[in-house]
């Protein structure tokens, strides 16, 4: 048997995540990555006076991608330390270099600032998707805006709404999440050039005593990086709640998806909307009818794993010790690729399903037209105290029919004939029935705030994010 087939590899990248995400947390990035850092580190440090040659920033700089991942594992086993391993595996290619690799650094230097620049670089990747998914929410809801169709509150027939207006509350859910995804790009900061328990005593050591090199160096390393922030004092690692932070903030992705696609499992179930559904697609091995909606399900699947895992980096920030303790190494190996990786493939799905959605109109016609009699008793009541009746002998009548209507459609099952008897009731014979059983005239401003969500909240998105806008995915599964 091959051995990719027999051992574990992650659903998250075999079914769910883009490449461009896998790569993000791959190896080949996280120790390019550790390379590019020792490579600014000893370029600052030789700008700021120290003995490096531009020979051995050159010969740095000229091997950054080639790594020898077999001769870093037999390091590894020697030493039982991953930095190290690596320290020596570009110093075999970089021998003239070798000698100032991690010149005053400690492990957490290239550690700890990798997992910020390949956070912060996921965190992009996140966003431009979000966008796509908004644009995408925001084209359905203009398209369908003023449709209306059966609000629901604690999931029972409530006033009218339009398909569009309804698409514009999850379109809004994912706004507030691109907000907070921004605001994390924006605001994080590099670990920085900090030593062994954050006092920079090596880097004092270095400069002789100088501490405006010392700071100048951070500063430095940060600004190679585009990083406009730096943490203003660390122990050996930063501040184990930024990781919660940024997991936290990949939560409320998590949170939006599961509760729109709900919302679309539940349409579907009133087969008022479906998720695309594939010519060949099969529903169900026994039952050759069914049309699950298997996207969205594994949309809540996967949030429901997203929200569980933002739990994990919250016990490992309250659980360092003093300048730093290892038992959040191992945690975080697993918990922040996963969570990126997660929240990636939901919104993979969702690009897909959004772009695809399917509405039936007649079926949304019918379940309003079901209820809308009851819905409009008190327009009726209005309309027919306008034409001459007495307000109080007409409530007490529409509520006798409404009382008997329900009972034929609850006990019954017959339809809603609540209209008939009104027409047959004499005290309402001068009214207007076509007019008030208008749907539209139930609806409220709902597609005038689906034109304003568009313009004032969708449009600067769209702006910010044009070269993201229209991505295409094809599920793998």
């Amino acid at each position: 048997m091959p051995q990719e087939q027999s051992v574990y590899t992650s659903p998250l990248v075999e079914r769910n995540a883009s490449r461009e995400m896998a790569e993000l947390f791959g190896a080949q990035k996280k120790f390019s990555t550790w390379r590019r850092l020792w490579l600014e580190l000893a370029k600052a440090e030789k700008n700021l006076g120290l003995d490096i040659s531009q020979k051995q920033i050159e010969e740095m700089a000229a091997h950054l991608d080639d790594i020898d991942f077999d001769k870093a594992a037999v390091y590894e086993r020697q030493f039982r330390h991953d930095v190290m391993a690596h320290v020596y595996t570009f110093g075999e290619v970089a021998p003239k270099a070798a000698p100032i690799i991690h010149l005053g650094a400690t492990s957490c230097y290239v550690g700890d600032n990798a997992d910020l620049i390949i956070m912060r670089d996921a965190l992009r990747l996140i966003a431009g998707k979000l966008a796509a998914v908004i644009d995408l929410l925001a084209k359905f809801a203009e398209q369908y805006r003023d449709m209306p169709t059966l609000g629901f509150t604690h999931y029972q027939p409530a006033q009218l709404v339009t398909v569009g207006k309804r698409a514009t509350l999850w379109c809004q859910e994912f706004a507030m999440d691109l907000d907070e995804v921004e605001h994390r790009i924006e605001t994080m900061p590099f670990r920085g050039v900090k030593g062994t328990t954050g006092t920079q005593a090596s880097f004092i050591e270095l400069f002789e005593g100088r501490h405006a090199k010392v700071k100048q160096l951070d500063k430095d390393v940060a600004a190679a990086f585009g990083f406009k922030k730096v943490c203003a004092v660390t122990g050996q690692t930063y501040p184990r709640k930024i990781d919660t932070m940024i997991v936290n903030t990949l939560a409320l992705v998590a949170q939006s998806a599961h509760k729109t696609c709900n919302d679309l499992r539940l349409l579907a179930n009133l087969k008022e909307m479906e998720e695309p559904f594939e010519k060949s697609q099969i529903g169900s091995s026994a039952m050759a009818y069914k049309r699950n909606p298997m996207r969205c399900e594994r949309v809540t699947a996967l949030s429901r794993l997203v929200l569980s895992l933002a739990t994990s980096p919250a016990m490992t920030a309250s659980e360092q010790w003093f300048e730093r303790t290892l038992d959040d190494s191992a945690n975080k190996r697993v918990v922040i690729p996963e969570a990126f990786l997660a929240v990636d493939g939901i919104l993979q799905i969702l690009l897909n399903v959004f772009d695809g959605l399917v509405v039936y109109p007649k079926v949304i016609e019918a379940h309003v037209m079901a209820e809308l009699p009851f819905m409009a008793t008190e327009n009726i009541l209005m309309a027919a105290v306008k034409a001459g009746g007495n307000r109080q002998d007409l409530h007490e009548r529409i509520r006798q029919h409404s009382q008997a209507a329900a009972s034929e459609v609850k006990r019954l099952g017959k339809p809603n004939d609540l209209i008939a008897r009104l027409k047959e009731d004499e005290a309402f014979a001068n009214l207007n029935f076509e007019k008030v059983l208008d749907p539209t005239a139930y609806v409220g401003r709902a597609p005038e705030q689906v034109d304003e969500f568009i313009r004032t909240v969708v449009g600067p998105i769209r702006k910010r994010y044009q070269k993201e806008l229209g991505q295409k995915v094809e599920l793998r599964v």
